[in-house]
């Protein structure tokens, strides 16, 4: 038996060994993929640049589609997928290759194509998508093209433009078919040696010079605008042209008459123009624009009544200690005899359950894959936090962070491993069963994405969308799986076995001790606790919401990382403290209600998920956008509900300890 131990502890850790290899590359060849087109790229006059075109999305679907699955133009060389991370697949990227083309320092108009005939099916499915709100995601050297609309005279920034637009009260549909291009350079060379032409600076206009201008230095872009139109063309006319063929710039039109109409057996002609405009915008800053925070002050207010609720329960914590302990040390120390002698009374509350308060709780094998599962997730959310705040993760990688999110939750799966084969040693009393209870974290959490993606699946299937995840995905999902997250999980249980057990200070009686009647608002009190924690984080889920459902960028800043931070101290205060309180009421099963106390923040998450549906997001269109809205909440409901408890119950725990240590009874 010991040489069978001993080989599979040595099994285990050349596997381990073998795994962490396994995960540097895959971590470093993910990360180095993303970065390698975040470098700077710069241009001189006639240099050739071509656009590349996202999935479609909409915020009335949150279904991504193909670009091409409508009759748009397509390049002469053919559609090419550019290759992606994991990330990106499970976003529903799908980046390709455009045929709108560009010349450095060339402003001019160009015809691009004119479809065929438009058939029924096409006309009906054209209309739909115009309706359902999609819109063209365009990148040029990474940056996204940005549109500005203007609200009772205020400038609003869109990200993409919309395919067409409906008008009201009618069944027609409009497409837009011709985009005006202005494309922010800034030169990094002297231009009056260079002749440039340099007109006044338009102050108001996002630091751009407000006419063209002739230049032959290099130049990087550090802006991408459109102006989108719908013009009605002449297709008889439009059809002699050849692609990338000039034509006259145009104006766009103001009324229905001159506007392109989608019906059927019509013909769409697509141009565009571009127009090159030098700006004072260092390449460095050419992101401000995207990820400026103009409520910012609202971010630092939640940060501001974050801190004053931890003030508050930092008190109660210290009140408690205080008054638990202050007489046994002065006892100790022999410095008061009339807490001496108070001490010798009949003791009450939590000092009557020495002799239970450690006894082991009901499906303790869970609760142990619980936590060691929730600090796995917990410590992968703050360190991925921290990385992204400190600027590593470039705003053009696209899924860099999701990739990232599962790099380092496959890593720390020895952390996970450790806290959970720990735990259950310490309530079992032997390191019988740690294997399973590795392996049951190797794959709880994963395994409930899994459950949900595969049902989501069906959905994406169904609307062709580019979510959809092909078995391909799986299976690289499950080699990970197995090949990094296991053996290094499997590494931290071992480790967990080889530690010092944890040895309660007090011991425990065979026989429990009964338990006064319990009530609902006992259970009340444990749930309606999970709002103290939660109330530091709903203005950052906001934000976030926002940002995956309005197609807004989400700026990862220090206001985040405070939050987090405060949300950890929320948790572990706001779960001692109920703690602590089952234990004044003679409760000795305090484990799950410690857990559920800070856990329950992920009801009130859920709760506001839904909320932000109904009220924000209008109840979607259509029961599939409801469907995958309401599973990726339950996923994120069920993260927050697992790290959240995980660290309200350490802390709990602990606690528990320390408060029987630190007496005599």
């Amino acid at each position: 038996m010991k040489d069978l131990k001993f080989f599979v502890d040595d099994w285990t850790i050349k596997m381990t060994s073998s795994a962490i290899r396994s995960w540097v590359f895959f971590a470093l060849s993910s990360i180095w993929f993303s970065l390698a087109r975040s470098y700077m790229h710069t241009y001189v006059s006639n240099d050739h640049m071509s656009a590349q075109v996202n999935s479609l999305t909409s915020i009335e679907t949150l279904l991504p589609l193909s670009y091409y699955g409508l009759p748009y133009c397509k390049p002469m060389e053919g559609i090419r997928k550019r290759v992606g991370n994991v990330g990106a697949a499970l976003m529903g990227d799908q980046i390709v290759n455009s045929p709108y083309r560009f010349r450095g320092h060339v402003n001019e108009s160009i015809y691009l194509c004119t479809t065929s005939p438009l058939s029924k099916q096409e006309a009906r499915l054209l209309k739909q998508r115009i309706r359902d709100m999609y819109q063209v995601n365009m990148m040029l050297d990474g940056l996204p093209v940005i549109r500005y609309v203007s609200y009772g005279g205020i400038d609003i920034q869109w990200t993409g433009f919309p395919i067409g637009y409906p008008l009201p009260d009618s069944d027609d549909v409009y497409i837009i078919n011709h985009l005006k291009f202005t494309i922010l350079v800034n030169e990094h060379s002297d231009c009056g040696q260079r002749g440039c032409d340099i007109m006044d600076f338009d102050a108001s206009s996002n630091g751009m010079i407000s006419e063209g201008y002739k230049a032959t230095s290099p130049f990087e872009i550090v802006g991408f605008r459109v102006v989108p139109c719908s013009v009605k063309y002449d297709p008889e006319n439009m059809q002699r042209l050849k692609m990338y063929d000039n034509i006259d710039p145009i104006e766009c039109p103001l009324d229905l008459e001159t506007s392109q109409v989608v019906r059927e057996d019509e013909r769409i002609s697509f141009t565009y123009e571009v127009q090159f405009v030098k700006s004072d915008i260092g390449w460095q800053s050419r992101w401000d624009i995207y990820l400026k925070q103009g409520d910012s002050s609202v971010r630092w207010f939640s940060v501001l009544n974050s801190l004053i609720t931890i003030l508050v329960l930092t008190g109660i914590v210290f009140a408690i200690f205080h008054k638990t302990i202050s007489r046994e040390l002065a006892k100790c120390r022999g410095l008061d005899k009339q807490a001496e002698a108070q001490t010798d009374d009949e003791p009450s509350g939590w000092k009557l359950l020495a002799g239970d308060a450690f006894k082991e709780p009901n499906h303790s094998r869970l609760l142990s894959v619980m936590v060691g599962t929730g600090v796995q997730i917990a410590l992968t959310g703050f360190v991925t936090v921290i990385i992204a705040a400190f600027g590593f993760v470039p705003p053009d990688a696209r899924g860099m962070i999701l990739t990232l999110i599962i790099t380092i939750y496959s890593c720390l799966g020895i952390v996970g491993g450790y806290i959970g084969v720990r735990l259950w040693r310490t309530l079992k009393g032997s390191t019988d069963g740690w294997k399973l209870v590795s392996w049951l974290i190797v794959f709880l959490f994963p395994g409930i994405i899994f459950i949900v993606l595969v049902s989501l699946n069906f959905v994406m299937w169904n609307n062709r969308s580019t979510a959809f995840i092909f078995s391909s995905m799986y299976v690289r999902s499950l080699l990970l799986l197995f090949c990094i997250s296991a053996p290094v999980t499997l590494l931290g249980g071992l480790l967990a076995t080889w530690a010092e057990a944890i040895q309660y200070p007090v011991k425990t009686n065979h026989i429990p001790r009964e338990i006064p009647a319990r009530t609902l608002l006992s259970w009340l009190l444990v749930l309606d606790a999970g709002m103290i924690p939660f109330g530091t984080l709903f203005i950052e889920l906001f934000f976030l919401l926002s940002s995956i459902c309005l197609g807004r960028f989400y700026s990862v800043t220090g206001t985040l990382c405070l939050c987090l931070l405060s949300l950890i101290i929320l948790c572990a205060e706001t779960s001692l403290i109920i703690t602590y309180r089952n234990l004044q009421a003679e409760d000795w099963k305090w484990w799950w209600k410690s857990f559920c106390a800070s856990g329950s923040a992920s009801i009130f998450v859920f709760m506001y998920s839904i909320y932000y549906l109904v009220f924000d997001l209008k109840g979607l269109s259509g029961t599939p956008s409801v469907t995958v809205y309401v599973g990726y909440s339950l996923i994120a409901a069920i993260a927050s509900l697992l790290s959240t408890g995980s660290i309200g119950f350490l802390a709990s725990f602990y606690f528990v300890n320390a408060l029987f240590s630190s007496t005599e009874i």
